[in-house]
């Protein structure tokens, strides 16, 4: 799986710009705020539909635009596709894949397996559990259509029954119609704790393994899923606490509110680590999930670095780099000379300057 060349049209801070990659190292370089960030969410959002930041659509256009294009190329199992997205202010995006829209932007993803990797990840380890939850959303809704489908579903029936609840302070005789937005919420929350679970026991595996290469062998780091409620009780615990929930106009029980515990033996990491066993541990979670990606869909991701190597020590910075020779990567720096004292591979150069891109190799 490779990104062979990106197009954007009144993306962010860019009027156009176009970008072949080469199919290993690829490293955009440049000062603070002239766009490097932009070009690796173009690619995030061509292959996921959504930004790694989280912004909608709107802030993705230019200002002073009503619309934007971005176009992707990419060779999948040695056969060419096309991506192309049309984000406009105030409409849906509009998505085709080879000249053919597709309806739902669901469609889309699986199609590019993308995992971006910024400063603020060395962070998921110790921020809230939203966080660590989007984190296996995002990895899920790429690897498996059906646990994207749940999660949408489930999200969905949340949402009204969120609604109802709030509707029932006028309405009382609602109450009524709970039951069978509880039956729902159950349905899909029960296939989403179950899909999780079996997810980070996988993963669980491969991040013992990295971080002990990591600290020499001096630690055991795993991974464990914090589910609010089990799938076997999670019926009897949203039936428990429904009183709670009327009061509250909020669900306050279900996948929704999961987390992910980080161990070393019985030390807590999320609460109790050194910054340096948080940040090897968020290094060892990236690269388990390019080694599962590669496991489950028998082929490989592209890997978006934005100026992470700058947070990373020497050693982790090597690691990192040693790990991901066999992928392609898009790396965003200030500077070469990092690269060029480690002698890491330099296979393409772009030099980003206020919204334009030069290739200088």
């Amino acid at each position: 799986m490779k990104i062979d060349s990106i197009e954007v049209g009144n993306f962010r801070n860019y009027d156009s710009a176009r970008l072949d990659f080469h199919e290993h190292t690829n490293i955009l370089y440049g000062d603070n705020a002239q766009g490097k960030t932009n070009i690796l969410e173009s690619v995030f959002v061509a292959g996921t539909t959504k930004s790694h930041k989280g912004s909608n659509d709107k802030e993705l256009i230019k200002i002073g635009c009503d619309e934007a294009h971005i176009r992707m190329f990419i060779t999948k199992r040695g056969v060419s596709h096309r991506i192309d997205m049309h984000l406009r202010k105030k409409k849906a995006k509009g998505i085709a894949i080879d000249g053919i829209p597709i309806r739902r932007s669901s469609e889309l993803l699986g199609m590019v397996n993308i995992i971006f990797f910024s400063p603020e990840d060395l962070k998921i380890v110790k921020n809230g559990p939203s966080e660590r939850r989007r984190f296996v959303n995002l990895e899920l809704s790429q690897l498996d259509n059906v646990y994207l489908y749940d999660l949408g579903e489930y999200n969905k029936v949340l949402h009204q029954r969120n609604k109802l609840l709030k509707q029932m302070i006028y309405e009382p005789s609602l109450i009524d119609t709970l039951d069978i937005w509880d039956e729902q919420l159950v349905n899909y929350g029960i296939r989403i704790i179950k899909t999780r679970k079996k997810f980070l026991q996988m993963l669980s595996e491969i991040v013992t393994k990295y971080n002990s290469r990591l600290t020499g062998g001096k630690e055991r780091v795993e991974v464990f899923y914090e589910p609010d409620v089990s799938w076997e009780n999670f019926a009897d615990k949203l039936k428990q606490t429904r009183k709670k929930d009327l009061h509250f106009c909020n669900t306050g029980v279900g996948p929704h509110r999961d987390d992910i515990c980080f161990m070393n033996g019985d030390i807590d990491i999320r609460r109790f680590g050194s910054q340096g066993q948080q940040r090897t541990c968020a290094l060892s979670l990236k690269l388990a999930e390019i080694e599962l990606v590669k496991k489950i869909i028998g082929d490989t991701p592209v890997l978006l670095l934005d100026d992470v190597l700058s947070e990373l020590d020497r050693n982790r910075q090597n690691f990192l780099m040693e790990s991901i020779s066999d992928i392609q990567t898009i790396v965003t720096c200030t500077g070469l000379e990092e690269f060029i004292d480690k002698s890491l591979a330099l296979d393409r150069i772009f030099k980003v300057t206020d919204g334009t891109v030069k290739i200088e190799k």
